[in-house]
């Protein structure tokens, strides 16, 4: 991490308009630094890997110089998680029978706030496309379609699934929070995503496994509670969805680095370019990079969690895996049925379906569409 980190102040990614880690060093050097260690002027970034299967926390990275600054940004720090936020929305889309293949709008919108003005979010490419899939929607990353779901489903339903993913900071049952606008605990934030790695059962992440004496002796071993917060099959189809993240949406990325194992996950960028995220997992590892300012301020222009912070992601697993056996794809349940669609009608594809456009998804019994596409 540190060292895209300081490829990113030396301009790798565009102009980086800010004081360097580098320039800070030499400036504190001579004395004229300031020395609030909970407040460092350069460009901050956190890290955190933890074991899906016990909680164990693998690594963790609160900050870049302990010497320099000694707040643990990765269990300290409220920050704003942007659009890693959004499967939170979508699992409870899927929780309540709302199939990858259900129509969100992805129209402008203006939701009336508590002081009389209204609030008019925006796609990060400041465009619209109509109608689109949940699963399109989640692997763009999409803004329009996740606030309208998120007002569909009820904001505390939202809410109530967040608590369930483990993520402890106040939430408030705004529109809002389906682009992740309340603060969370970047360390809550990553291990959350365990839910998605273990298909429906949470861990919490657990820092210290066991106390020992000099003679061996355990005075303490940790035994973290699983928790099942999704169906196996509610689990998996959120799994498949997030997959394309990496294959085709915001996280491209992690594959054009050359990470080609079976993973998922999700990117995240906050308003004003002032996070940066990225989270994800294998069936054996989950893994999270947050960047930022420590007084959130605009990293760049175009600072985007694909961009700036799956590069490091990417970096650490490939070599993880150079090191460990490669985990194993998520095996597909049995209950789940799987449907060649019309992505255009989301209607089973049949004679009067444009050949070309044809794909296979998934769907919980009962959700499956039941009529064909019509002729035209």
């Amino acid at each position: 991490m540190e060292r895209l980190l300081r490829a990113i102040e030396a301009g790798a990614f565009g102009n980086f308009p800010h004081q360097s880690y580098e320039a800070y060093m030499a400036r504190a050097a001579s004395g004229t630094a300031s020395e609030d260690a909970a407040n460092s002027p350069y460009l901050q970034g956190a890290f955190v890997a933890v074991d899906p299967r016990t909680g164990a926390v693998r690594a963790l990275v609160g900050g870049r110089d302990f010497d320099d600054s000694k707040f643990d940004r990765a269990t300290r720090a409220l920050r704003q998680p942007g659009s890693t936020f959004k499967p939170i929305v979508y699992a409870t889309a899927v929780q309540t029978g709302r199939p990858p293949s259900y129509f969100l709008d992805d129209e402008p919108i203006e939701v009336p706030q508590l002081d009389g003005t209204l609030w008019s979010p925006q796609n990060y490419d400041l465009k619209f496309e109509g109608r689109v899939t949940m699963r399109r929607a989640l692997y763009q990353s999409r803004n329009l379609p996740a606030i309208r779901l998120a007002m569909e489903l009820g904001e505390g339903g939202v809410v109530e699934m967040a608590k369930g993913f483990g993520l402890t900071t106040k939430i408030p049952p705004y529109p809002s929070i389906a682009l992740g606008s309340a603060d969370v605990y970047p360390l809550e934030m990553i291990a959350s995503y365990s839910t998605f790695a273990n298909l429906g059962w949470r861990v919490p992440p657990t820092p210290i496994l066991r106390v020992e004496t000099l003679d061996g002796r355990r005075l303490f071993e940790a035994q973290p509670e699983r928790v099942q917060v999704l169906g196996r099959e509610e689990a998996w189809i959120m799994v498949d969805m997030m997959k394309d993240v990496l294959t085709r949406g915001s996280g491209t990325r992690v594959r054009s680095g050359g990470f080609t194992l079976p993973a998922a996950g999700k990117t995240g960028t906050t308003n004003e370019y002032s996070d940066v995220w990225f989270i994800g997992y294998t069936t054996d590892l989950v893994a999270g990079v947050w960047m930022g300012f420590d007084q959130p301020k605009r990293i760049m222009n175009d600072a985007q969690g694909g961009r700036l912070a799956a590069p490091a992601w990417t970096s650490f697993m490939r070599e993880v895996y150079e090191r460990k056996p490669a985990p194993p794809d998520w095996p597909r349940p049995f209950g789940i049925i799987a449907v060649t669609i019309d992505p255009a009608t989301g209607l089973r594809a049949g004679p009067g379906c444009m050949s070309d456009s044809v794909r296979v998804e998934y769907f919980l019994p009962g959700t499956e569409p039941r009529t064909e596409c019509p002729r035209f």
